[in-house]
């Protein structure tokens, strides 16, 4: 079974490209290297390319002829996408419609896509169900929408299924350190705490301390990205074995929050590194916990490492080997 992987080379992508490698599908990468790195590309061949190029794409599908695409090239920082929402709706959704046209035109008819909890804004209920309103607060979560709603337009019309993964939030490194978070301006939490506790910040900014949550700061669903990657393994054999076009989220159903998770990075690292206390960050929901009972029960996801403080020991892991510690 072949498979293509757009954005392979970034951080879940190569990560599910090696998940993918060692169930023995035949990979293909193609990224454009904007925020990825072909050395984390550990299975398949790289082509190094953009999703603007309707031409590459449309010659890569048809030379590799997949039995699905999983989409992973977007980008990702919500205080980014409220200062630039032309840059994401471009590369977010319009690159995406361009891929999903070229798709469809070489008969590529199985889909994933990474899609984000940030498509429920602020949510009614918590944890947060599939079925919960998509209100987005911010451009990054409002162009996930958009695909969202192409790919099930798409669909309705017969002969091309998908399944939507809704993302919340995504941490840790690969067990055995080869590859991780490798963006230089990376915002996840965990590895700006793991890159303060290694001196490569001067401190850990918390943004809002005033939500209505146990201690006032945000409260976070963390999965580790290898179970992520699990959850992309079964529902590719979904699709390969017929299913509908679905939508699932990923995530262990409960949260941590901002002061938690310092509080285990600390103990984790062994570093007491400086935090410094600021105001609210334009777009956060105070809170985000995913209900991930239909990925459980319609797909068998079993996640292997919920576990925060495991989280955390890979990330550190990680980033003390990329930074020769």
């Amino acid at each position: 079974m072949r498979v293509l992987v757009t954005g392979g080379a970034g951080y879940i992508g190569s990560h599910v490209v090696k998940a993918l490698g060692e169930k023995g599908y035949d990979v293909l990468t193609y990224d454009n290297l904007s925020f990825g790195h072909a050395d984390a590309v550990l299975y398949g061949d790289l082509i190094v390319g953009d999703l603007s190029d309707r031409e590459k794409v449309r010659e890569t599908l048809k030379a590799f002829d997949p039995d699905a695409v999983m989409h992973f090239a977007a980008s990702i920082v919500v205080p980014e996408s409220i200062r630039e929402p032309v840059m994401y709706y471009r590369n977010n959704f319009c690159n995406a419609l361009n891929l999903i046209d070229c798709c469809i035109e070489c008969r590529v008819k199985k889909f994933i896509f990474s899609s984000t909890a940030a498509v429920y804004g602020i949510p009614e209920e918590i944890p947060v169900k599939e079925s919960s309103p998509l209100r987005p607060i911010n451009p990054y979560g409002s162009s996930k929408v958009m695909v969202e709603q192409l790919l099930s337009d798409v669909s309705a019309r017969g002969g091309f299924h998908y399944v939507s993964l809704r993302y919340f939030n995504v941490a840790g490194a690969d067990k055995e350190a080869r590859i991780g978070q490798n963006r230089k301006d990376a915002t996840h939490l965990i590895t700006v705490a793991v890159r303060a506790a290694l001196g490569k910040r001067p401190s850990l900014e918390i943004y809002g301390t005033d939500y209505r949550t146990s201690d006032g700061t945000c409260i976070r669903d963390y999965i580790h990205v290898d179970d992520l990657s699990d959850a992309h393994i079964v529902a590719l054999d979904y699709l390969l074995k017929g299913g509908r076009s679905n939508v699932f989220n990923c995530g262990y159903g409960h949260g941590a929050s901002v002061r938690e998770v310092v509080s285990a990075v600390k103990t984790v690292t062994g570093v007491n590194f400086p935090v410094v206390e600021t105001g609210r960050r334009e777009g956060d929901p105070p809170m985000l916990i995913a209900d991930s009972t239909k990925l459980r029960s319609a797909l068998g996801w079993l996640p292997r490492y919920d576990d925060l403080e495991y989280i955390i020991k890979t990330a550190f892991e990680w980033e003390k080997r990329i930074n020769g510690s």
